[in-house]
């Protein structure tokens, strides 16, 4: 089953053909595969690269950096088309919306040339590094610290939750470069951290409650010496930076959203019409009837404000308020599609045999990730 598309309007014929590449990647390339890696905990390096040889992995880097100079509407078909298939959290939106930006928009001269071609490749792999043990969506109270030592950074600290934390060759590490200066958003630096580096330790890649294939990890800086020069864009203006970015991968976050929900929809009406209760199909009860129509309603109306902020986005006009409110109202739509779906399987949704379940447990972060969607709604307020 594919994502039936209706019409859009936030997308050109480019874009359409370029999405049946996609789909046949997942087609032939995921699909085979996705359960071992569910199993293994991880999705192997080695898929990074044949992601690339599509032009699948940060299709927005300009050409003089071995991109394809595309815009942001690519990524999103790339999010879409992934989350409908549903079954394997890859990683590569955390490198393609997120990281990838960081470097294009802040990156020195040698770090872009550095680093994006690998990247667009699929030859390099990137995590970004926000979450500490103690502090969550409160990025200003990070403890990691940067302290220079002559033309060095020395860094200690730790992270948690980091997506792609185990494959990474490449981290962004925010943290601390002053710890006196307040207010302490201002202390705050973005250093880059070869995975190579002496001190530099991965831990545990953490056991969820979904997306079981996400390489989810801690990851550790003890006395991690890096050059001054891999401080991305200016010291102390890494908070900025991440407030800068972030409309950006919370309206990644809610095309991945809506994409999840509509297929837990096509998948819930095919089970209903084919599952049989006293005797009849179970989508000729007017419970099951009237809750899909309901959820086909919600989606309906989805898509079309998706559209509309996708191409907000691409004329460079989404608000930090407006990426907020996207992605707190898709992930809140994402769950009750998901939830009302579960309920019409009846015991099957609870087995994870059934697409349902699996797309049940991996949707549940979607609303902590990227900010909680308590912390999109004090965002959403202090403008009203």
């Amino acid at each position: 089953m594919s994502l039936d598309l209706i019409p859009r309007t936030a997308y050109n014929e480019d874009h359409e053909a370029f999405r049946q590449t996609v789909r046949r990647f997942l087609q032939e390339e995921i699909a085979p595969n996705a359960e071992k890696w569910g199993d293994d905990g991880i999705v192997p390096k080695s898929i990074w690269p044949k992601a690339g040889e599509l032009g699948m992995l940060c299709p927005t880097v300009p050409e003089e950096y071995g991109g394809l100079g595309l815009d942001f509407g690519y990524n999103a078909i790339v999010d879409e088309e992934s989350s409908y298939y549903g079954r394997v959290a890859t990683g590569f939106s955390l490198q393609s919306d997120i990281v990838a930006n960081y470097l294009v928009s802040y990156g020195s001269e040698e770090q872009k040339k550095k680093w994006l071609p690998k990247m667009v490749s699929g030859e390099v792999i990137t995590a970004i590094a926000m979450t500490e043990p103690g502090t969550g969506s409160d990025l200003q109270g990070m403890r990691t610290t940067a302290k220079k030592d002559g033309n060095h950074y020395v860094i200690n600290g730790s992270k948690t939750y980091i997506t792609n934390g185990q494959n990474a060759d490449l981290i962004l590490v925010c943290c601390k470069t002053d710890t006196e200066i307040q207010p302490a958003w201002k202390g705050v630096s973005i250093v880059l951290v070869e995975a190579d580096r002496e001190g530099f330790k991965r831990g545990r890649n953490l056991d969820k409650i979904g997306q079981d294939e996400a390489d989810t990890s801690e990851l550790f800086f003890e006395d991690v010496r890096v050059p001054i020069t891999n401080c991305l864009g200016e010291e102390g203006k890494g908070f900025i930076y991440l407030m800068s970015e972030l409309p950006q991968e919370r309206l990644s976050i809610a095309v991945g959203a809506q994409a999840s929900a509509q297929k837990a929809f096509d998948d819930t009406v095919e089970f209903t019409r084919e599952r049989k209760a006293f005797g009849k199909p179970i989508l000729d009860f007017q419970n099951t009837r009237f809750t899909l129509a309901d959820i086909k309603a919600k989606l309906q109306v989805g898509w079309a404000h998706l559209d509309w902020a996708l191409s907000r986005h691409l004329r460079k006009e989404l608000t930090p308020e407006e990426g907020a409110a996207a992605k707190l109202w898709h992930t809140e739509l994402q769950w009750e599609v998901m939830d009302k779906c579960l309920q019409l399987h009846g015991g099957a949704g609870y087995m994870n045999e059934y697409a349902i379940a699996r797309a049940w447990r991996g949707a549940r972060v979607t609303r902590i990730f990227g900010g909680t969607n308590e912390i999109m709604k004090e965002l959403i307020g202090r403008k009203l």
